[in-house]
């Protein structure tokens, strides 16, 4: 018996066995049932080989929940008849090799295509960008090409991983990148914490890319590295974590407002969770029109009169809690019309959300467990919101980032301010036409064809009126 990954399947993984059945009477039906005894589903049965005395299966089987997959093959080899020939979890296949490649535009079979693509006449095309620098956009990848940068510190669900385990998500990033927008994504994973050596390397390999797309770097660091490189560099820098969060945020509270006929001015908004991602959604929503927001950490509410807080806190508190209302996060959400959550799983419960005000709104984004589950806090909240996708309202980043580069490429925008965000906000809310907003309909799906050209269009117009865009 031979098996591709000797790993333990997570809870509701699907897990495909390829087995050798005797064409005996019941085999099948003992192995389907022993299935069940572990706690498995089956999910599909496909015919390999069939034979005489013999038939080649792949069995897939979902939720195995408490059983892995040795101990199930254990029990399976246990009937007569059956022979495990190897097992796979279907998500490390997908991952086997990687997910992203580089490929040719171009044919080269020719001599003469050879000759053109490369010397003698590339250096052509090489002399004319030494000429005029402006026509590396035109006549290079770069026009096309983001850098999706990150030090593996702050992986989401995962924490500080790493380089090397970061990088199968940075690929995902990169599939998204091409598979919603058409742009050419590449990871960098860099095998550094120090922030001067990481602005330092994307300074460097910048002539490459046409924008920078910070992702998954822990605060403090990720505030001086991308206010940093955005001083330094004259191509686009974003930082996902922050930023696109906010920009989604921001939209699903716009459309949140029109259903509770609220205004943003009226609002009181608690915020549980004050690093990168909190701090850029509150920045957002203020310039939306919110006023009155109080940040919570684990030890309660940021003021002014705290002596533990560090420089990133320090400014936050500077900018929020008008009243400097002092307490608890369950103290102080009594009377909330919003809580913000970007903090860890399970923090609130529904006598939390019943102290709130009427018509309140609640985005526990914590995943992959939130800070309240979305249909205990549904009892209570007009509108729930989550970052997971099996539930409604899923604030997911996928419905800012590809749009938004794409924009910014395409107008060559140096820079990716305050306005164009706002703007990407508004436009992914206005994505959902007002007479079909409904509670679990306040964001638009992540596989809308209209987000990305919506998204887009709005930077692209922000960026010419704020004179940032150079095309």
């Amino acid at each position: 018996m031979t098996e591709v990954h000797d790993l333990t399947s997570s809870p509701g993984n699907p897990v495909t066995l390829r087995v050798s059945l005797q064409n005996q009477a019941g085999v099948l039906a003992k192995l389907i049932q022993s299935i069940a005894d572990q706690g498995g589903s089956i999910g599909a049965i496909d015919i390999v080989k069939p034979g005489r005395d013999q038939m080649i299966r792949d069995i897939t089987i979902n939720n195995l929940e408490e059983t892995d997959e040795q101990q199930l093959v254990s029990a399976l080899e246990k009937i007569d008849g059956v022979k495990v020939l190897h097992w796979s979890d279907r998500i490390f296949l997908l991952h086997l090799g990687g997910k992203i490649h580089v490929r040719s535009k171009v044919p080269i079979k020719t001599r003469e295509q050879l000759s053109i693509a490369y010397t003698p006449g590339v250096a052509k095309v090489c002399t004319a960008i030494h000429e005029q620098p402006e026509k590396v956009h035109k006549l290079t990848i770069k026009s096309n090409t983001v850098a999706i940068v990150t030090d593996g510190t702050a992986v989401l669900g995962l924490g500080d991983i790493g380089p090397e385990a970061s990088l199968p998500v940075m690929e995902g990033k990169a599939m998204l990148f091409s598979e919603y927008a058409g742009v050419d994504a590449f990871p960098i994973c860099l095998n550094t914490k120090d922030p001067d050596e990481i602005v330092e390397t994307v300074k460097r390999i910048a002539p490459v890319f046409g924008g920078i797309n910070l992702e998954d770097i822990a605060a403090p660091n990720c505030f001086e590295i991308e206010k940093r490189l955005q001083a330094e560099l004259d191509i686009p820098v974003f930082h996902d974590d922050q930023h696109g969060t906010a920009v989604v945020l921001t939209a699903a509270l716009i459309n949140a407002l029109k259903i509770v006929n609220k205004k943003p001015g009226d609002l009181r908004v608690i915020v549980a969770g004050v690093g990168a991602a909190g701090t850029a959604c509150t920045q957002m929503i203020q310039s939306l029109g919110v006023i009155n927001v109080i940040g919570f950490d684990r030890k309660g509410a940021l003021t002014l009169e705290r002596t533990d807080l560090n420089a990133a806190k320090r400014a936050y508190a500077e900018m929020t809690n008008p009243n400097q209302e002092k307490g608890s996060l369950k103290e102080l959400i009594r009377g909330a019309d919003v809580f913000v959550g970007l903090s860890g799983p399970g923090i609130l419960d529904e006598e939390d959300i019943r102290t709130m005000n009427k018509d309140s709104i609640v985005f526990a984004l914590s995943n992959p467990t939130p800070e309240i589950m979305p249909d205990i806090a549904a009892r209570h909240a007009a509108i729930v919101a989550t970052g997971r996708s099996d539930f409604p309202n899923q604030i997911n980043n996928v419905l800012c980032f590809p749009g938004l580069f794409r924009g910014v490429l395409d107008c060559r925008a140096s820079e990716i301010n305050e306005t164009m965000k706002l703007a990407a906000a508004k436009a992914l809310a206005e994505v959902i036409d007002e007479d079909h907003l409904v509670p679990d309909y306040i964001i638009p799906s992540a596989f809308d064809k209209n987000v990305v050209t919506c998204v887009a269009e709005a930077v692209m117009r922000t960026a010419r009126e704020t004179g940032v865009s150079r095309k």
